[in-house]
């Protein structure tokens, strides 16, 4: 019988504010363990909350660009649990009026685009970190994190595989750093993801018994982690088993999912309102201020780019899935380059460039203007575009521009027609062999005679000048 896996995605993202949400603590992470708390995040008696405005608006900013339905009047819950890394003995949560509801975003995977819902966004409040001894027994707590603001994002069960998940974590990433209300860092934890996961057969309308897979700090983790968790529910049902419902874990080192409990519902949390804190209110003017501040984001830059630089689908694509990247490839346009070439060495010279050195997009060595400077040379016919390649390995090394680097180096391209038709004419003087042969009909050795040329001339020779100059030489008897 063929199944169809039904996925669900509980996304907990970190925000950028400078404290904690409700209290002032440093949010900044990295700090000695336990060096960022105070009485109200370490949950002394008679410590009272006090909402951080800063969070409230980050989570407006996430619910307009998803399309939610932003609530008038919501409310904190105290979601009630033990663990030695929640000192309160409850996390403050929102349960029942969530600031969002009802939002959605699109995907697109294999050329097939799909929107996925969100049920709710909801604000609370972080957990501390247990850090576990490899060697004895012992596990240490660090509380700095317990109070930093989280907005989580829950999904409708629309996604069908593993690489939908990866789709849809991938763009809701994008859109919270071109938002700037979260870096996104999954090795750090600001941006976490718990799945739930069942099969069915295909058809039918109600759902299975789902499995919750947790904290997984990968986006390949995740999908390997659903592929995995398909297959195992799948393997029991045609055994003539039953799936249990059950809270796993992801074992990157094995590439399995282990039992860590039985899945708890939302009673086991005996909500109830919080009683320290007042209804939260947000009036509409406050909702268009927001809205009035919000960047283009990356769907909207898409097609813009589609339609007034004329890029193909794929290379918007790439040039929007990080605003810096984005905001790089404007600023090079800008300053005068050709919107095509700008694209292709963005995504091959520089992406590569950055790959290698392990750099993210703010510790680019090329400036924007610098770049643009390269492709107008290539485009005004001063360099070639395999100089070009040199020339910018120079630039991303010393820190020089373009143009001082073909002066310095004599990297001037070769446009004279009399000068590459003697340096054509030496080549084919001694391939006399290859020379038979291309007039025989093998025209294919016509890239030979072009690299015999770039080779003689240090690949300074015009590529298309010395195209047609070959072409003329060769055609003749």
């Amino acid at each position: 019988m063929p199944f169809e896996a039904v996925i669900g995605l509980e996304v907990h993202a970190q925000l950028k504010t400078r404290t904690k949400i409700f209290c002032g603590c440093s949010a900044a992470f990295g700090a000695p363990p336990n060096t960022h708390v105070c009485p109200v995040c370490l949950g002394m008696p008679g410590s009272l909350p006090v909402l951080n405005r800063k969070v409230v608006e980050y989570a407006l900013r996430m619910a307009l660009a998803t399309g939610c339905r932003i609530a008038g009047a919501s409310r904190f819950a105290r979601k009630n649990y033990f663990y030695p890394d929640l000192p309160k003995g409850y996390q403050i949560s929102q349960y029942e009026l969530p600031i969002a509801e009802h939002g959605a975003v699109d995907i697109t995977v294999d050329g097939k685009s799909r929107r996925i819902g969100i049920t709710r966004i909801h604000m609370e409040e972080d957990a501390g970190k247990l850090s576990h001894d490899p060697d004895r027994p012992v596990s240490r707590v660090d509380l700095n994190r317990a109070g930093v603001p989280l907005i989580e994002i829950v999904s409708e069960p629309d996604l069908r595989s593993p690489e939908e998940a990866g789709a849809y974590l991938r763009k809701l990433r994008t859109i919270l750093r071109y938002l700037d209300i979260s870096d996104g860092n999954m090795e750090e934890g600001s941006f976490r993801c718990d799945a739930n996961v069942s099969i069915r057969p295909r058809g039918q309308a109600a759902l299975g018994t789902r499995t919750e897979l947790k904290n997984i700090n990968s986006f390949r983790f995740v999908e390997k982690a659903l592929h995995y968790e398909i297959q195992r529910q799948r393997e029991i049902l045609e055994d003539g088993g039953q799936v249990v419902q059950q809270t796993c874990l992801w074992d990157d080192a094995q590439n399995r999912t282990y039992v860590m409990r039985g899945k708890e519902e939302a009673h086991d949390y005996r909500y109830f309102p919080d009683p320290d804190l007042l209804p939260l209110v947000i009036d509409d003017a406050w909702i268009e201020t927001v809205r009035q501040g919000l960047p283009e984001l990356p769907d909207a830059r898409r097609r813009r780019y589609v339609e007034d630089f004329g890029l193909p689908d794929y290379d918007a694509e790439v040039l929007t899935s990080a605003r810096e990247m984005a905001d790089y490839f404007e600023a090079c346009v800008a300053a005068g380059a050709p919107a095509k070439p700008a694209a292709n060495w963005i995504m091959g010279n520089l992406l590569g460039l950055l790959k290698a050195e392990n750099r993210d997009f703010d510790r680019i060595p090329v400036p924007a203007c610098a770049l643009a400077e390269l492709l107008l040379l290539i485009d005004d016919g001063t360099i070639s575009g395999k100089i070009a390649k040199t020339v910018f390995d120079e630039m991303a090394a010393s820190g020089k521009t373009a143009a001082a680097i073909v002066a310095e180096k004599g990297l001037l391209q070769i446009s004279d027609a009399d000068e590459l038709a003697a340096v054509i004419g030496g080549i084919l003087a001694a391939n006399p062999g290859q020379v038979a042969a291309y007039r025989s009909g093998k025209t294919k050795l016509l890239g030979f005679f072009v690299g015999q040329v770039m080779k003689e001339t240090r690949g300074k020779a015009n590529p298309q000048l010395v195209n047609d100059l070959l072409r003329e030489k060769l055609g003749g008897s």
